[in-house]
């Protein structure tokens, strides 16, 4: 079969004469499809090759680091890196406070436009950034890099339900597009889009993905357990999906497994933010994920800010490489994540075992903070003592857990006990235990969802 490349030029099939900015994005992908086999300390010189040249235009022309970044610049080797590791790290904070201090007084030729994006502030510290032409390049290469990586059939139909701007894509209709948006029809030929408002009611959502067929669904990981699990109940399945794309929260762990054995579907899931980009993505070949070492600088490090060895979780801090307009230097995203063990894929890209989460989702107890992990078997448990739909646990006091449930029906007194009982022994006997039954469980305005929040 040949490769459906789609040309710019009239009357020209094969070989494809590819546009301008779809050229651009291939010659990425050509080094792309080699740096990510290279072994981990080439991957590194590349990277400090990029920082250099990122921190020397941040001296020059950013304000907020002018008198910040030291002499990091001009070291090299291992003294860079040790100079690196002395920087302070960049807090949402710093971030909010610099405002325009941040922003480049000059770009290079070649980096294009600027475009704004905030993000959705679930930490309580929105962030404005800006971001250039050039940035979005290097994010739509690697967007096509994991369509690739995962085998997806370009003439295959995606649906999203995703969106939750007020008014968009709305049931029954939704929105269509001829193809799967710009970064990968810049490139390929392929099949239409459609979309759907992660507002719309669960039951409108499933028959609305009846009627659509795709054989692809990028959606959040709560939407999608809330869409099987009311599938089961209504016997309303999509028939030709392949593959569910998970972005934007949590993946829970036992997930996977319910999409395969209920929607003979696989998960992949993403990680990302809106202000960095693509962080990691997950592996061809297994579950966990590699960290995008070509456009991004990843740390993982410990309390005492050391870099974690694998098998411990540390803070997530992202340097991206390519985004001078406003470089995000040592910043601190706010979430947790586990170093995984190198690949058996042989990728040298570094591997993350799991993503744990924001800092402020740590359950606080008298003896300090730790992780609310919520297992498959937990989570299993749970959903066997009541017609439990959603679910969500948030710490309201020091001494107190409240369990937020939408349910089928009422629950009985004795299904109540059960789920109190539950959360005490999950979350221990000092805890008093609250259940709520909100009409809906809200999510951020950009449509994210938490299954453990601490609004301590």
């Amino acid at each position: 079969m040949i490769m459906p490349f789609e040309s710019a030029l009239p009357d020209i099939a094969w070989p494809a004469a590819v546009s301008g900015r779809g050229m651009a994005s291939l010659s990425i992908l050509f080094q792309l499809e080699r740096t990510q086999w290279w072994p981990a300390e080439r991957l590194r010189d590349g990277q400090q090759a990029q920082l250099r040249r990122l921190l020397d235009h941040a001296a020059r022309h950013v304000p907020f680091y002018r008198r910040r970044l030291g002499k990091v610049a001009d070291a090299d080797g291992d003294a860079f890196w040790q100079a690196w590791r002395e920087l302070p790290l960049l807090t949402r904070q710093d971030v909010q406070r610099a405002g325009d201090d941040l922003l480049s007084r000059s770009l290079p030729d070649g980096h294009g436009e600027l475009t704004e994006v905030h993000t959705s502030g679930s930490t309580g510290k929105p962030v404005r950034a800006l971001r250039s032409d050039l940035w979005l390049l290097m994010w739509s290469a690697v967007t096509v890099r994991e369509h690739l990586w995962h085998g997806r059939d370009f003439s295959a139909k995606l649906a999203a339900i995703r969106d939750s701007t007020k008014g968009k894509a709305l049931h029954p209709a939704g929105e269509r597009l001829d193809n799967w948006g710009f970064s990968t029809a810049d490139i390929f030929r392929t099949g239409p889009s459609v979309s759907l408002n992660i507002t719309t009611p669960v039951d409108d959502q499933l028959e609305w993905l009846s009627r659509e067929e795709p054989d692809y669904l990028l959606t959040h990981p709560t939407m999608l357990d809330r869409l099987i699990r009311r599938s089961v109940e209504l016997g309303l399945r999509p028939k030709r999906l392949r593959q569910v794309l998970t972005i934007s929260e949590i993946l829970a762990p036992g997930l996977r497994e319910l999409c395969s054995a209920e929607w003979d579907a696989r998960v992949v899931d993403t990680y990302s933010t809106r202000e960095t980009g693509y962080l990691a993505l997950q592996c061809p070949d297994t579950d966990h994920y590699h960290l995008q070492s070509e456009t991004a600088l990843v740390e993982l490090l410990g309390p005492d800010g050391r870099p974690c060895a694998p098998g411990e979780i540390g803070r997530v801090i992202v340097t991206p490489l390519h985004n001078l307009a406003m470089p995000l230097v040592r910043y601190d995203v706010g979430d947790h994540a586990e170093v995984g063990d190198p690949c058996p894929c042989g990728r040298g890209l570094p591997a993350i075992r799991r993503i744990l989460g924001r800092r402020q989702n740590l359950l606080r107890t008298a003896e300090g903070e730790r992780w609310p992990l919520l297992s498959s078997d937990d989570i299993g448990k749970l959903l066997t003592l009541a017609p439990i739909r959603q679910y969500q646990f948030a710490q309201t006091h020091p001494d107190r857990i409240e369990v937020r449930l939408l349910t089928a029906r009422p629950l009985t007194d004795q299904e109540a006990r059960g789920v109190v009982g539950w959360a005490r022994a999950k979350f221990g006997g000092e805890f008093r235990i609250d259940l709520a039954f909100p009409a809906e469980l809200s999510r951020t305005a950009s449509g994210k969802f938490e299954d453990f929040v601490c609004l301590l």
